[in-house]
């Protein structure tokens, strides 16, 4: 057995040292008393000498055997202690690469020996090199570690301790299993892999089943399984029946957790027609006392075999006291009218659709509860009501955004008119930048608000997320306060990516602010930049990122963390922990949204009183080997002069005056119409020469696209320039295209006007 075990861990085997070396000098002195010609004195001394080297090499050798013995004795005790564990377990030398993994971690991950465990943990932790770092660490000091962490699909506690002889235990336990360990300890608990084979059975259950099954059907008479259902178990002593519950831990393996049911006397009711029912059923005393429960209705409370308390434990959310209600039941009124109702469970958020029913027991009234799963049903009515709401502001942002643009357009283009008569050495001249400069900040302010109200499309771009980040640190620390820090380390080898420059920024500033939101008390935020290549395809949550080269940007912050049950939602749209009033929900969800957008990936990890990670992968843009960077264009100035007809229709009257005046400046000759029933009403007039029609889009009455192509009808030469307040989606989804048009957003400077209507003349 010791030599079979050698062969399937050669690591035990060590060399044997110093015995050997003593061995050798012994045999060196023997040696050398026949080559030396000396006195017999010194013959005697150098043979005394060997004999005792050689007592000493014989007794070495001895004590290196017991040792190496004895160290191969405990490795193979400590590998065959944590062989059958239903949690996931390593052993790893100091320097922290895989020596062992037990049969619950061989089918999880890919345990190669010699691997580093960081690489191996990356299925379920983005940033696994600092919690094996930061674990490591803590196990060098202290001798152990336990830390719980939690990651966007699942819990783990992980129990780290130095184990001899110079090797580290790692032990994660999912957190599916632990509160099985918690909650139910005393229950019996079964492994299940892939094919229905029976992985583990606790003492628990061997003793209710009276052996050590190997597959289900040694197990169950009525299969196939039903979780949450009751099953007739085949014990030694006869059928037994049982509550199943189940739970996915990873791998293809599930947890079955068995209770068994007690046969009881009812009289005149069986226990089928209560406890067999496919549904939810619950018996309550008028004053709220639980008294039974079938197992459909332990499963959605969750409570095992616990004794029952009062109803008001479990459930929540009324409006007024459940006692009132019950009471009111028992004495016949309302028993049709169903209650939503939030149940108090602490793993997650589930709402049920409560029914009572009055029944006569013995004389004395008595209700029985049919519940039903309205979770699905009260998220979609939640967040309907939400995007109502959020559609009404919506509306509400692009209708402000429209008209502050075109106040900004008349005052920045008036503005612009006043430095064109002020040269610098004026002493009005700083007083007017300051106004441009101040409306060039308003209008950017409008442009946030038009991105919320309204779909953006990207204009992506090869960008060096060094530059971006590096650009975006003066507003980030204005972001995030004086009682925060924030840290920005970048890889110097970074490659570059491909997405929309004002997209990624939104991104870095949604998520710094949501982690300065998270340090009431202060503490730091640390950015992240690294490339990383993926040599397989990575396994995380319910994504799957293919191999290759990424830009990994990490978001580190040192606030209150996430739960599990809150971290499985933070991506879903109108989802927020925030007080009423304090956030949208829609922050990490438009994250979400830009990053898969421009084909990267975001994962999340988090430990609650800790702090949370949120992790980017973007893939790396590579060009191409005989692609030469593009020459950057001259910029052309525009002549001082121009030549040729404008027909400006705005109904701005401001706006209109500006536009017109830059045009006159830059000489063109300028017909002004107020709306677009006065513009067709002047192109009536065929002895009328326009080269350029420059027009708002929304008007009232007829809007610009409209006018736009009857006038096209009898003047299809003449190009025309769009101007709005709103985006340039504003045509419509699916209109048209107009041509020879340009679109020119509002605001809009002198010379952006000028220059967009002289290319039209090209």
């Amino acid at each position: 057995m010791a030599e079979q075990n050698s062969r399937q861990r050669p690591w035990l085997v060590t060399p044997l040292g110093g015995s050997a070396l003593l061995g050798g000098l012994a045999l060196g002195c023997a040696a050398s008393v026949g080559f030396l010609e000396t006195s017999p004195m010194i013959k005697v001394a150098l043979l005394t000498a060997a004999g005792a080297l050689g007592a000493m090499s014989v007794g070495w050798s001895g004590y290196d055997l017991l040792r190496r013995q004895r160290t191969k004795r405990q490795l193979t005790m400590l590998v065959d202690l944590v062989e059958e564990e239903p949690v996931f377990c390593f052993l790893c030398d100091l320097e922290g690469n895989l020596k062992h993994a037990n049969v619950a971690a061989r089918e999880r991950f890919e345990t190669e020996k010699g691997l580093p465990l960081a690489s191996v943990l990356r299925d379920v932790f983005a940033s696994s090199e600092g919690v094996v770092y930061r674990l490591f660490h803590k196990v060098q000091a202290n001798g152990s570690a336990t830390e719980n962490i939690t990651s966007h699909s699942e819990g783990f506690r992980i129990h780290v301790r130095s184990v001899p002889p110079g090797l580290v235990l790692w032990r994660l336990e999912p957190d599916a299993v632990r509160s099985g360990q918690q909650t139910r300890v005393d229950a019996p608990i079964m492994t299940l892999g892939r094919n229905g084979a029976v992985l583990f059975m606790n003492t628990p259950a061997r003793e209710l089943l009276g052996r050590r099954a190997k597959s289900l059907d040694e197990v169950f008479d009525d299969l196939p399984l039903r979780p949450g259902g009751v099953h007739i178990l085949s014990s030694e002593t006869g059928p037994q029946r049982v509550l199943v519950q189940s739970s996915e831990i990873g791998a293809g393996r599930i947890e079955l957790v068995l209770s068994a049911i007690a046969e009881e006397d009812t009289g005149a009711e069986t226990v089928g027609s209560f406890d067999s029912l496919p549904v939810p059923l619950i018996k309550v005393a008028p004053e709220g006392r639980v008294l039974r429960a079938n197992p459909e209705a332990r499963r959605m409370l969750d409570l095992g075999m616990e004794p029952l308390g009062n109803l008001s434990e479990y459930m929540e959310g009324l409006g007024r006291a459940l006692t009132d209600w019950l009471q009111e039941a028992a004495a016949g009124k309302g028993l049709h009218r169903s209650e939503f109702l939030r149940l108090t469970r602490a793993d997650q958020e589930v709402f049920v659709q409560v029914t009572l029913n009055r029944v006569v027991e013995d004389g004395q009234p008595t209700l029985v509860a049919v519940l039903n799963d309205a979770t699905e049903l009260k998220t979609l009515e939640a967040q309907f009501v939400q995007s109502q709401k959020m559609q009404a502001i919506g509306q509400l942002a692009g209708g402000v955004a429209h008209d502050f643009n075109n106040l900004l357009t008349a005052i920045s283009g008036h503005c612009d008119l006043l430095l064109l008569r002020h040269d610098q050495g004026d002493p009005d001249y700083g007083d007017l930048v300051q106004i441009n400069q101040n409306a060039n900040r308003a209008a950017a302010l409008v442009g946030q608000l038009l991105a919320f109200s309204r779909k953006q499309t990207m204009q992506p771009e090869i960008l060096d997320l060094r530059d971006t980040l590096s650009d975006l640190a003066h507003l980030l620390n204005r972001l995030v306060g004086e009682k925060v820090r924030l840290n920005l380390h970048h890889d110097p080898v970074l490659p570059q990516v491909r997405g929309d420059r004002r997209q990624l920024e939104q991104v870095m500033m949604n998520l710094v602010v949501n982690a300065r939101d998270a340090m009431v008390d202060g503490g730091e935020i640390a950015i992240d930049t690294e490339r990383r290549v993926l040599r397989e395809p990575l396994k995380r949550d319910r994504a799957i990122v293919p191999s290759g080269t990424y830009v990994s940007v990490r978001v580190n912050d040192e606030g209150s963390g996430i739960p599990q049950d809150k971290l499985q939602k933070v991506f879903e749209p109108f989802f927020t922990t925030k007080r009423t009033g304090e956030g949208t929900g829609l922050g990490l969800s438009t994250v979400y949204g830009i990053v898969k957008q421009s084909g990267g990936y975001i994962f999340v990890d988090s430990v609650v009183g800790q702090g949370t990670c949120f992790t980017l992968l973007f893939p790396a843009h590579e060009a191409a080997p005989d692609s030469k960077p593009k020459p950057k264009e001259e910029v052309r100035k525009l002549p001082q002069k121009g030549s040729g007809v404008v027909l400006l229709v705005e109904d701005e009257a401001p706006v209109r005056a500006f536009a017109a005046r830059a045009l006159r400046l830059r000489g063109y000759t300028v017909v002004e119409a107020e709306n677009a029933e006065d513009a067709l009403e002047l192109l009536e007039d065929e002895t009328l020469a326009v080269d350029v029609f420059v027009t708002d889009v929304v008007m009232p009455g007829m809007d610009g696209p409209t006018w736009v192509r009857k006038a096209l009808v009898d003047r299809p030469d003449t190009r025309v320039v769009f101007v709005s307040g709103y985006a340039e989606d504003a045509f419509g989804e699916g209109s048209q295209e107009v041509p020879n048009s340009v679109f020119l957003p509002k605001p809009f400077s002198l010379s952006e006007l000028t220059e967009t209507v002289h290319d039209q003349f090209d």
